[in-house]
């Protein structure tokens, strides 16, 4: 473990020592904050008021939360991390509300966590204020896990919110049982890089800046429906100060320090499974293929999705649902769906069966069993023979 990361942890171990005050939990109530969402319907709908609020205490401040359910035994929490630019509304709501997603997530407790200051409503921060670097946003996550009992996490992250769960996992690698990386970017900027984006800082709106983070140069150049419709709430949801305290810490962020195991000694890498998926022609399609090449091949499955633009949650829910049901059947979690195309009906109640198995399970060791937390790897199988393994995927919508 680096210095960094042992400070990190030596910093939110002694938080957990202390007594922490948190407030009461708030449910989410149809109609809140009508005036900021009356143009976000498809966004922002706070219809659920069985999600409720929190903010927790941190190291390193407060985090707003949201959270729907309670622990299910041995089961693992999904917990979420947005991209820069966006909160959990803006990312994630038309995943997490698609309905064949409805019917995985039902069975697990879902947590999406929001930057400091990127909610809905969040007040400005003071002149002054410190954002907290990306290590820090990490290391802020062991809070949440603590506050509400869970033992591990299965992160689905996106852009910097990905970073932050794959810099979440390497410091506590024994609370993150999977990660779900979209948009992942490994490394730190170069001052090319650095110098490109403090030029378009001074040439374009801060919306308009992170919109080129977010989308393709298709989507931008066509100016899309889904375009607009970010631009506008970027614009007018999301706090301006407080979002280019999170974009100048994004883009000062250092490489993740991973490479693949057996390339350097003593090599660093994600121990969970890891599914990583981008689209074609996404900002951060470079980004993610090069991630790919410094995680281990044998729990790392490549999703590349065609025709899904920079935001694949949004533009091609179902297929990442279909991607996020394979990969819980990797891991021993299995769905038992039924299909709505083949049965021309509603989809009845899922059943997410635990399968126990051990860490070293495999794909031919299933049958395994001695109670423990299952590790397994996820593939997919390749079109060009069988039983030949594939980990890249290349999704045609």
């Amino acid at each position: 473990m680096s210095t960094d990361s042992s400070l990190l942890l030596h910093d939110v171990t002694m938080a957990g020592l202390q007594e922490l005050r948190f407030p009461e939990e708030k449910p989410l109530l149809r109609g809140q904050d009508a005036t900021e969402l009356e143009s976000s319907d498809a966004f922002l709908l706070a219809a659920d008021t069985d999600w409720k609020e929190h903010d927790i205490e941190t190291p390193y401040g407060l985090l707003h939360v949201v959270i729907r359910g309670s622990p299910k035994g041995n089961r693992p929490a999904i917990l979420t991390y947005h991209d820069v630019g966006l909160n959990h509304k803006l990312c994630f709501n038309t995943f997490f509300n698609f309905e064949d997603m409805q019917e995985i997530t039902k069975h697990f407790v879902v947590c999406h966590v929001d930057a400091p200051g990127q909610q809905v409503g969040a007040s400005q921060f003071p002149q002054g204020y410190q954002f907290p670097s990306m290590e820090q946003l990490a290391a802020m996550l062991p809070s949440v896990v603590q506050h509400f009992g869970f033992k591990y996490v299965i992160g689905i992250g996106v852009g910097a919110g990905a970073y932050v769960l794959a810099k979440f996992a390497l410091i506590f690698p024994d609370l993150v049982e999977g990660l779900v990386l979209v948009n992942i970017d490994p490394n730190g900027k170069g001052w090319i890089d650095w110098a490109a984006t403090k030029l378009s800082g001074l040439t374009s709106t801060l919306p308009d800046t992170v919109l080129s983070h977010l989308f393709s140069q298709e989507e931008l150049v066509n100016n899309t429906e889904l375009v607009q419709s970010y631009r506008q709430q970027i614009g007018n949801v999301v706090n301006q100060a407080n979002l280019q305290l999170f974009w100048n810490m994004y883009n000062s962020r250092r490489d993740l320090d991973i490479n693949r195991p057996g390339t350097v000694p003593n090599a660093k890498t994600l121990r969970c499974p890891v599914m990583l998926v981008v689209g074609d022609n996404a900002p951060a399609e470079d980004g993610v293929v090069e991630c790919n090449s410094k995680l281990d091949p044998t729990t790392t499955t490549f999703l590349k999705m065609a025709d899904s633009g920079g935001l694949p949650q949004v533009t091609q829910p179902g297929k990442l649902t279909e991607a996020f049901k394979y990969f819980l059947q990797g891991m021993g979690y299995i769905a038992y769906l039924k299909d709505r195309r083949l049965s021309g009906g509603a989809v009845p109640s899922a059943s997410m069966t635990r399968l126990a198995r051990s860490r070293t399970a495999s794909l031919t060791s299933a049958s395994s069993v001695d109670g423990s937390r299952p590790q397994a790897c996820t593939h997919s199988e390749s079109s060009e023979g069988l039983g030949q393994v594939n980990h890249t995927m290349e999704v045609s919508c």
